[in-house]
């Protein structure tokens, strides 16, 4: 056995390790700030922003975005934060203590309500620690890539508690591959941060699941579901596509910019104490059937479009829950539209989940990540697993179908008198 192989083994455990402390620290934290934010001691975010005032509630957010701010102005000042999967991609030098930074930034700026999801500072504090506990070893820049995409997975992993679809993420959409050594690294790293990381963020959701007998018939409405996940995850993309600045800005407008973002999203919150943070209180209310038809409306506008307004003012943060949440919030409107107007007595967690999953295979671009990923996440009985997925692979085959026939349609036709030559 060659001294590369020990390392690399060696490797595999102490970016799983490295992982599941990252997931675990960035859970406390953000919990911490929640709770000063908002001023409460025990439950979720959703009951801390209900039983908060309305100042509070409008004022929180905006003030934990100008501190983030602050904090982003004078980190760009001094040196640039690259993008993690650009970063792991072409082999470049992680710069771990403004990761580090940016992380926190990022954490401090969820905890106080922004419309933002909280995987990336795991993501990237456990690819900045990994490549520090890994960087002495007898590694290759491939043996490297693999290590670091797979921290990044393990991160998302360990803060969700899904290890199949930290694993996924890493394998699929950070490497894109299928390679049994890339599979077999991402599995075990994202297996060993979710353990680590288990007595913080392990959640369990006592909810009562439609019987197996409806399977054909859910599966059926998970297809049926397909073209609005479509519609909603090409909208989302497009919108903050379109938001997203193409350089960050550096300049001290950053502070009153994401504040503005924070007093806007605490305004909403009076009205829909579901909107401030990652899109968990939207999940939560969405699979306990807590929405009404108003309500999911609003949100399915709100949503995406407070998501973007912090984009645009220059924060960074993680969109995998704010999508799922806005796919949630879709499928809840059709269902429960339908058990209002047709009389039916549908499940609504259920569509709710299956559109989620179908708007997230979308904008991840990978159906197989967001299966998993819901699946793990709401922690059905395994039958929904199938549910989910004609939800998603329906959702990304109609969109592929789409672009295939843009691009036939765009090229030129042939020349005729190339044509007759032939």
């Amino acid at each position: 056995m060659t001294r590369r192989t020990v390392e690399f083994g060696c490797a595999i455990v102490v970016i799983g390790l490295l992982a599941g402390v990252a997931g675990a620290a960035t859970t406390l934290l953000l919990h911490a700030i929640e709770h000063l934010t908002y001023r409460y001691s025990f439950g979720t975010l959703l009951t801390g922003v209900e039983n908060s005032e309305p100042v509070r509630r409008a004022l929180g957010p905006m003030i934990g975005g100008a501190l983030a701010g602050c904090g982003w102005w004078l980190l760009r000042r001094r040196c640039e934060v690259p993008s993690l999967s650009v970063t792991i991609a072409e082999h470049r030098r992680i710069p771990r203590l403004a990761m580090s930074i940016d992380a926190f930034l990022q954490v401090l700026l969820v905890g106080s309500g922004a419309s933002l999801g909280r995987e990336g500072a795991p993501r990237q504090l456990a690819a900045a620690w990994g490549d520090l506990g890994t960087s002495r070893w007898a590694l290759t820049a491939r043996d490297r890539e693999i290590l670091l995409a797979c921290a990044a997975g393990a991160g998302l992993g360990a803060v969700y508690s899904v290890p199949l679809g930290g694993a996924v993420f890493a394998a699929r959409i950070l490497l894109g591959t299928w390679h049994p050594r890339a599979w077999g690294t991402a599995l075990i790293t994202s297996s060993l941060a979710v353990a680590v990381a288990a007595p913080v963020t392990h959640l369990e959701h006592a909810l009562v699941w439609p019987d197996a007998e409806l399977s054909y018939l859910f599966g059926f409405l998970a297809l049926a579901l397909a073209p609005l996940a479509v519609v909603v995850g090409l909208a989302f993309d497009r919108m903050l596509s379109a938001a997203r600045p193409r350089v960050l800005p550096h300049s001290s407008t950053l502070i009153p910019a994401i504040a503005a973002a924070g007093l806007m999203t605490g305004i909403c919150s009076i009205w829909l104490p579901e909107l401030p943070g990652n899109g968990r209180s939207i999940l939560e209310v969405s699979m306990n059937s807590g929405l009404t038809l108003g309500s999911a409306a609003a949100i399915l506008l709100l949503k995406p479009l407070l998501t973007a307004f912090f984009l645009r003012a220059g924060a960074v943060g993680g969109l995998l829950t704010p999508a799922l949440a806005t796919g949630a919030a879709a499928g809840s409107l059709v269902g429960l539209g339908l058990n209002q107007w047709a009389g039916t007595d549908l499940h609504v967690a259920a569509l709710s989940l299956s559109c989620a999953a179908g708007v997230l295979a979308i904008t991840q671009r990978s159906p197989l990540f967001a299966a998993l990923f819901v699946w793990e996440l709401a922690r059905p009985p395994l039958w929904l697993l199938a549910v989910f997925a004609i939800g998603a692979y329906a959702a990304y085959g109609i969109v592929q179908l789409r672009q295939r026939r843009r691009a036939a349609t765009a090229q030129p036709p042939p020349d005729d008198d190339v044509t007759a030559a032939a």
